[in-house]
């Protein structure tokens, strides 16, 4: 009896605090919903914006001459200093010119013989032509006579061009500078052996202006030529673009230029095409042999679409935007990307379109199929927008008049 009763009581007094806990339960306030995270969206807005390339670039002079002597010889004297500014006709060096005034002595010489031999073969002609009018020599006499004038004539021919091309070696012991420039350090020493046509003895370069030559590959070409068949880019008309010259410091040569050649071949051995830009270098800042970075201005994407880069992620083998939907849910958006711009944006080829709100700040609170409190939406650009017409941030009324000094977005607790 006694233990029935004790279970009895254990039961009730079970019954009486879970009847009690629920009561307390149900009297407390339910803890209010999270609000919505506050994201900053992009306004799409197609545009023209500006096509702009950058590649390595080497300085070249625009007239680059290799100076070589044209007779062989001693090399006797340097006539100038390395590494200045040497005008066209100066005398760079002198070669050895006493072989040289031999042979030119020499060729005077056997031209005065053949002269001597050619007057007299003309005498004996002029004698024998009235002789053999008259019947008084034969004809074979008179044909030696005149065909010996004719020989003699030619070997003074030849006496006089051994005189001149003697002349010519003479001169060219001096080897003169073929353009004006500055010339680089002489690469022979006083004293040596030098062969015509082929001992390097100096070069000289002219760098006012420069030639800045640069290299685009193969594929470039191919999607330049694509993006311009079907109006999604316009180059400048014969490809004169516009360049500034960035240097190795970081710094930006002052002096514009412009291209005014791209080669017609693909080079075989590495598969891009050659282009050249001139610049002026007055100053002399530039020099050949230098590298820089060529920067080409005045192409044009019409109606291009651009979002921050900071807007697009990486998603499985493909790339991605998160997106505002007229609900104010975040929708997950594939997208095709192209080039970078000057500025912060990614040009957008393929998956927006106008009026789109592309989530920038804020992407790792949005979750796809979740809502979003819209801040502020600048434009695509960085021009400052609103939503999309006929949507306002959730969780607030319209405002009927703009606010006179706006606050920053706080982040979402």
């Amino acid at each position: 009896m006694r233990a029935s009763f004790s279970l009895a009581v254990r039961g009730i007094l079970a019954a009486f605090v879970l009847a009690a806990l629920g009561a307390c339960q149900k009297s407390q306030p339910q803890a209010p919903a999270m609000p919505p995270p506050e994201v900053t969206v992009a306004v799409v807005q197609p545009r023209d914006l500006p096509a702009n390339f950058e590649y390595v670039a080497q300085i070249s002079g625009v007239r680059e001459v290799e100076v070589r002597p044209r007779v062989s010889g001693i090399l006797e004297k340097w006539n100038f200093t390395e590494g200045s500014k040497v005008a066209q006709g100066q005398s760079l060096f002198t070669i050895d010119a006493a072989p040289f005034r031999a042979a030119l002595a020499k060729a005077e010489a056997d031209l005065v013989s053949a002269q001597a031999s050619f007057d007299q073969a003309r005498r004996n002609a002029g004698r024998l032509k009235p002789l053999y009018e008259a019947k008084a020599v034969s004809q074979k006499e008179y044909d030696d006579a005149s065909s010996g004038e004719q020989v003699t004539s030619a070997n003074v021919k030849s006496a006089q061009a051994a005189v001149t091309e003697a002349r010519l070696n003479l001169a060219y012991t001096r080897v003169e500078a073929p353009i004006s420039g500055i010339t680089s350090r002489a690469l022979q020493s006083e004293g040596s052996l030098v062969q015509a046509q082929q001992t390097l003895l100096t070069k000289i370069s002219q760098i006012d202006p420069v030639h800045v030559i640069f290299s685009f590959t193969e594929a470039e070409h191919l999607k330049f030529t694509r993006a311009m068949a079907d109006g999604t880019l316009r180059l400048p008309k014969d490809g004169r673009f516009d360049v500034k010259l960035k240097l190795a410091d970081g710094s930006e040569f002052s002096r514009p230029g412009k291209v005014d050649f791209t080669d017609v071949r693909v080079d075989p051995a590495t598969g891009t095409i050659e282009a050249r830009a001139v610049i002026a270098n007055p100053q002399g800042l530039l020099r050949p042999g230098q590298f820089a970075r060529v920067q080409l201005s005045g192409g044009v994407r019409p109606n291009a679409i651009a979002i921050p880069q900071r807007a697009v992620l990486e998603g499985p083998g493909t790339k991605i935007v998160l997106t505002v939907n007229a609900q104010g849910i975040v929708e997950p958006r594939p997208v095709q990307v192209g080039d970078w711009t000057t500025g912060e944006e990614w040009v957008i080829t393929g998956g927006l379109k106008a009026g789109d709100q592309v989530i920038v700040d804020g992407v790792v609170k949005a979750r796809p199929g979740s809502p979003v409190k819209i801040a502020q939406a600048p434009a695509a650009g960085g021009q400052p927008g609103q939503p999309a017409q006929g949507q306002t941030p959730q969780g607030e009324p319209p405002a009927a008049k703009p606010a006179a000094k706006s606050e920053a977005p706080q982040p979402a607790k």
